[in-house]
Formats: C-alpha cells, structure tokens, sequence
C-alpha cells in the first residue's frame, strides 16, 4: 500500500493536499464541498474584523499560464468563520483558519476568540496579502513583522502559522528565517502567496484584465513554481523545527511531489483548484500515488526534504 498521509503538528491528513486560502472558502458551503472531497484538510478564506466585499469586479482573470487577481480579502468577517470553526467536527480532516486583520490590533483581537474557543483549530496568520490598496505586505517589513510575531506570540496559548509572501534575495530569506526561529509556538510557515503586482495585458484590446490598482494583482499557477518551490526548500533549510506548507504553480501530482521533495509537509492549491473544482483533489491524490509507486516510495517521508543538489 501506497500511504500519503501526512501530519500537521499532531493532526493527521488523510492526504497532504487542500486549498489555498482564497478559493473555495469564501462561504461555508464550499468549505463543506472541500470537507467532503478527498482534500486531506481545509482552510478558511482569510478573514478580518468585519465583513468586506473586495475589489471591484473583474478582479480574477484566467491567463495562459495561471491567474491574475485583486480580490482585496472578501470575507463574511472573522465571526463568520468563528461560529463554522465552533461546529466543524475535527475527527474528520484538520481545520486551518486564516487570519488577516488590517492592523495588528484586529489580528490579536481574532486570534483570541478563535483559541478561546478550546478546539483544535490551526490559525495561519496572513503576513502576505498583496492585493489590499493602500495596505503594505506585513511580510517585507521585517522590523514590523517582528513586532507583530512578538506581540501574536506573546498572546497565543495554542501553536500557530504564518502564510508568507515569496522572497527573491538570500539576505531576505536569512533576515526572515531568524524572526521566525525565535518563536517557539510558531510550528508552520506557508510558502507561498501570490507573486504580488504583476500586469497581464490583452493585446487584441489593448486592456488590462482586472480593474483593481489599473490592473495590477497577483500571479499565481504554473508562472509561479520555481519561486514557490524555492521559497519551500529554502525556509525548509533554514527553519529546521517548522514544518513547511507549500502553494504555488500546482496543477498536477508531479507539483505536488515536486513540493514534498523540496522540504513541504503539505501542499495548498489555488489557481488550478479555481478552475477544475473540488474533484481536483482525487486526480492529485492519484497523480502522486502513481508517481510514488514507480520511484517505489511507500509514504511521503520516504522522499520528504531530499531533494538532491549537484
């Protein structure tokens, strides 16, 4: 037998998949839809204090090779998600809930009422929401990161992770890496967001394709695996005692090896999870299957982190 179980702290996951925040998880029917698929857990979409519609529309295009978007964190508010983490039967798959408050005040205002609640919740802070005008990524500001995990640390009972923008430099990588070691309660980083202001361009109407910031958003899909999967192996080396989540460029099985060879414990889908729906989590679990089996692997630890440099 083939096993792709995996663990997140102590909760197991029937298979090392599930979604990226910001896709089937707006409204508690599609976080029953991804319960109910052979997804190995769920997160929430992230959430702020009080309910927001977004950015105007069209604020996600479909490209060639992966997606565009500006959502601008639409959410029923974090009392929402509260009330579905409050009933959500956690023998079935683990639960994350992704935070991500507009100022350090609202994040540890929410956190308190989601650990207050006593369950076995996962909290992901949001330190890399790049499509909120006006609002800076928490997440390239190291000094302002390191107070806000001081100050979230110092708050929480329970372990808790961060979702984290994509670095480029080896210095940032560094820079970051030693904020987050010094956090014990601090068990999982995810890597990574969406590549933050890209512009996607339609040459027969020489417009661009979402309306938010003139066009500028995110990118995510294929365009960006080899900046996901370096973020991944990388903070893997770095931060020996977190466990890594990676998302980005996933679209089939070989990503989702491709992930758990560079160091990830689990592996999050967006883009392709927005246009293929919730069966998309059985053609990944049997993509990986088929491909542990050739390379004769029987659990994911058997190739995990072991990735091979020349």
């Amino acid at each position: 037998m083939t096993d792709i179980s995996t663990h997140i702290l102590d909760q197991r996951m029937r298979s090392p998949v599930y979604n990226a925040s910001g896709v089937m998880c707006r409204e508690t029917t599609e976080l029953e839809a991804v319960r109910h698929s052979d997804a190995g857990a769920l997160v929430s979409k992230s959430c702020t204090l009080e309910a927001r519609d977004g950015n105007p529309e069209p604020r996600y295009a479909a490209t060639p090779f992966g997606s565009i978007n500006s959502m601008g964190l639409p959410n029923h508010g974090y009392r929402y998600y509260l009330d579905y983490a409050a009933h959500y039967d956690y023998t079935d798959k683990p639960l994350f809930i992704s935070i991500s408050g507009l100022s350090l005040a609202d994040n540890l205002h929410m956190l308190d009422a989601f650990q207050r609640l006593k369950r076995p919740l996962l909290p992901e802070v949001n330190l890399s929401c790049p499509n909120v005008p006006g609002k800076p990524q928490l997440g390239y500001s190291f000094d302002d990161m390191a107070t806000a995990l001081t100050a979230i640390h110092a708050a929480m009972d329970i372990p808790f992770g961060v979702k984290l923008p994509p670095y480029f430099d080896i210095s940032h990588f560094e820079m970051a890496a030693e904020i987050f070691n010094r956090f014990e309660r601090l068990k999982f980083l995810t890597c990574i967001n969406s590549i933050g202001n890209g512009l996607v361009v339609d040459t027969d109407s020489e417009t661009v394709l979402i309306k938010p910031k003139n066009g500028l958003g995110g990118i995510g899909g294929d365009y960006v695996l080899p900046t996901a999967l370096a973020n991944v192996n990388t903070f893997y080396r770095l931060c020996p005692d977190k466990q890594i989540i990676g998302c980005g460029g996933v679209g089939a099985g070989e990503q989702v090896f491709q992930h758990i060879l560079c160091g990830a414990s689990a592996v999050q889908v967006g883009t392709r999870l927005w246009e293929e729906g919730a069966g998309l989590f059985t053609r990944l679990n049997q993509e990986l299957v088929a491909i542990m089996q050739r390379k004769g692997y029987q659990c994911l630890a058997d190739f995990r982190g072991k990735l091979r440099t020349l």
